[in-house]
């Protein structure tokens, strides 16, 4: 390790090394003693050896004697300046020879002094003091511009790597650096750009507006402050490509803060941009149509409410559904169902103008905003062309298919004065438009929204008693028509509002449907028949209980497993339990209905067709499904009295049962002249009112089945 010194300017110095060769050990000895609390003293006697050793202790001073027997100092001299580790190490001869020509070559050599005979050793101290410092210095030099070399070379070589632009001017905005970067965006090279002016070199420009701006090196100058580029730049290269960049210039100070200069920092923003432009485009449109979403129409309509209400203008909101889409798309595909909807939304667009967008809120919905009405018959004009353009024949892979849509119109400030509140009604009047027959636009009204409200009350306690499992099953008995004994019964569910009062199954029993709530309901209704049916056998008074079947719980896959399940939860034989089917439910899916209802029969499962001669009414089918009972609707048993023709469909109805060897069951029947007529045709069973209506299990219990209710002990 050096040991380190301190110089007389107090610089802290690594000890340094003196060499000294001469044939005269007495000058070797005073030579070293007196220099040795300089530096570290070598000394060598053999002027043959003195290179080898140079190069090993790399001297800061070597001390030469001229007259040696080996080599002489001049040749050693010369050996050493020749040597690339010797080369910096001063060199002083000592000599008696004082002429002209000695010390000129001596010089000529690379020596930098002399000592002479007989050695004065403290001007010998002096010299050596003197060159001592003066190669510590060097060698500091050295070291500094080595670091600062490394310094540059590590600046240079970053500033050619970072992925942003750089330029560097000068005080008066004359370009002196750019980077790799730079020139590729400014399409200068650093040769030609330097010296030129930061205007000339970057040509910045609005992206939008084209109009030339301020080049932020300017302003950080002229104000002496870092400054951002301005928004929406872009920038011409020489080549006149564009590029759109972003970041900040600011001036350059010296050691003393004198502005020097100024450096300029940018990024090329260009595909971030267009890739934002891109991902604001996709979050605000539909993908398939290219129009306006949800998103974006609200925002749209946010901004035209308040225009609208300052100008006294009025706003309509158009909700355009396409009618029974679901069936194409699902028949079709969606592939076909995709062309249909961007066929249909190329069409609709025809209606846009300044004052009317079109926006897809969803798979089949439509929105078309009609803006700043002032005639009051505009909008059914609107209305009346979105039909006209939806009747066309849409035309896909040389098909046509013929279209249908229904639209519900809300208008503010009329109906709504919230953009959530206009595409709400205007769904509320679509709803309405659908249940009028389809293919026809509904304006929303205040009835309407009692009848919307209406139903989600409806939906609102039906979620709920599904949830508690608070669902009722009200049974209607069934009579033999001759003997007048119960021969079965047919259980109904009922739903209670929060006042207790029941709800019509006709109020809520579609909405079910509509839900999907039909299948938890259903199955809760099947439990509890099968719970039912399940007491009385083990009351010694079986009968046999009728669970409505709806079409949409063919749906489920698990049907037929549920049945099953149901059976063996209640631990009731299949006999007692009637599945009761409507014409449309066995239309649906036919081949696989028919499948699940032939394994129900094949377990014991009765299976009944409900409101016979109201639907369908086609004779195949009741070939082709395991049926044992037809039900004959309650309209013609209503009419049979005082309409022959409906008397003669019962009579029909019921020579077709007998002939295939179908049980009978006449609905609805409500008078013993009724009665009576049924007899006379040959109709088995019969239920109605003139019997009973729906009881309440326990009442039903008590009345039919002699079985008193358990006493509710709590209210004990």
């Amino acid at each position: 390790m050096q040991k380190i010194v301190m110089g007389s300017s107090n610089l802290a110095i690594p000890r340094q090394t003196i060499l000294i060769v001469d044939d005269q050990p007495e000058n070797l000895v005073l030579l070293e003693a007196g220099l040795q609390d300089m530096a570290e003293v070598i000394t060598c006697a053999k002027s043959n050896q003195a290179m080898e050793i140079a190069i090993a202790c790399d001297p800061d001073i070597i001390l030469l004697d001229i007259e040696m027997p080996e080599v002489n100092g001049f040749a050693l001299c010369e050996m050493l300046k020749s040597h690339a580790l010797t080369r910096t190490s001063t060199i002083i001869f000592i000599t008696s020879h004082d002429d002209f020509e000695n010390e000129s070559k001596a010089l000529a050599l690379g020596a930098m002094d002399f000592i002479g005979r007989p050695i004065n050793l403290n001007v010998c101290r002096m010299r050596i003091n003197n060159h001592l410092r003066l190669q510590a210095q060097e060698r500091q030099l050295h070291e500094a511009y080595q670091a600062l070399q490394k310094e540059k070379e590590h600046f240079h070589v970053t500033l050619k790597c970072i992925g942003d632009g750089v330029i560097a001017t000068d005080s008066h905005q004359r370009v002196t650096f750019l980077n790799p970067v730079a020139q590729r965006l400014t399409g200068w090279s650093g040769s030609s750009a330097i010296g030129q002016c930061i205007s000339k070199v970057m040509t910045l420009r609005d992206a939008t507006s084209n109009e030339t701006l301020i080049n932020p090196i300017s302003v950080a100058l002229s104000e002496n402050r870092t400054v951002a580029m301005a928004l929406n730049a872009k920038i011409i290269s020489l080549q006149g490509r564009e590029y759109r960049v972003e970041d900040s210039a600011a001036p350059i100070r010296d050691a003393e803060g004198n502005i020097t200069g100024a450096v300029l920092v940018f990024q090329d923003v260009t595909e971030s941009i267009a890739m934002a432009t891109q991902m604001s485009h996709m979050t605000n449109h539909d993908q398939l149509t290219g129009l306006p979403n949800r998103l974006l129409l609200h925002d749209r309509l946010l901004q035209a409410i308040p225009r609208n209400k300052r100008d006294g203008t009025k706003l309509a909101v158009l909700l355009i559904d396409i009618d029974n889409f679901k069936y194409l798309n699902d028949t079709l595909g969606h592939q076909t169902g995709d062309k249909v909807i961007f066929q249909l939304s190329q069409r609709l667009e025809e209606l846009c103008d300044a004052h009317t967008s079109l926006s897809r809120i969803g798979g089949d919905e439509f929105v078309l905003m009609s803006s700043d009405i002032s005639s009051a018959n505009h909008v059914e004009m609107v209305a009346s062309q979105v039909l006209r353009l939806s009747s066309a024949p849409v035309t896909i892979n040389d098909e046509e298919y013929k279209l249908s849509v229904s639209i519900g119109i809300s208008v503010f400030p009329d109906d709504a004065n919230s953009e959530k509140e206009l595409v709400r009604h205007a769904d509320t009047a679509m709803y309405r438009a659908k249940a009028l027959g389809r293919n026809r636009y509904c304006y929303f009204s205040d009835e309407l929204q009692s009848e919307v409200d209406q139903r989600f009350l409806i939906e609102r306690l039906l979620k709920r008693a599904i949830e508690e499992q608070t669902l009722e099953v009200f049974f209607q008995p069934k009579h033999n028509l001759i003997t007048g004994k119960l021969v079965g019964a047919e259980g109904l569910v009922r739903l209670r509002d929060e006042n207790n009062r029941i709800i019509p199954p006709d109020a809520f029993i579609p909405l079910a449907e509509e839900t999907g709530l039909i299948h938890a309901l259903g199955e809760q209704v099947l439990h509890q028949c099968c719970s039912a049916a399940r007491r009385w056998l083990l009351q010694g008074t079986p009968v046999k209980v009728g669970a409505n079947i709806a079409a949409l719980q063919f749906s489920n896959d698990q049907f037929y497993l549920n049945i099953k399940q149901a059976l063996h939860t209640h631990q009731l034989p299949a006999q007692w339990l009637e599945l009761e089917l409507t014409e449309s439910a066995l239309m649906h899916n036919f081949d696989e209905t028919r499948g699940i209802l032939q394994k129900l029969s094949d377990i014991g499962v009765s299976i009944s067709l409900d409101d016979f001669g109201t639907g369908y009414s086609s004779l195949s089918y009741l070939r082709f499904f395991p049926l044992d009972v037809l039900k004959v609707d309650r309209s013609f048993i209503k009419d049979m009295l005082d309409d022959p023709q409906a008397k003669n469909i019962v009579n029909a109805i019921i020579h077709l049962a007998h002939s295939l060897n179908l049980q009978l069951v006449a609905e609805g029947i409500e008078t013993k002249a009724q009665l009576e007529s049924l007899r006379n045709l040959g109709c088995q069973e019969g239920q109605g009112y003139f019997y009973s209506k729906p009881l309440p299990l326990q009442e039903f219990e008590a009345r039919y089945l002699l079985i008193q209710p358990v006493p509710d002990t709590k209210a004990l």
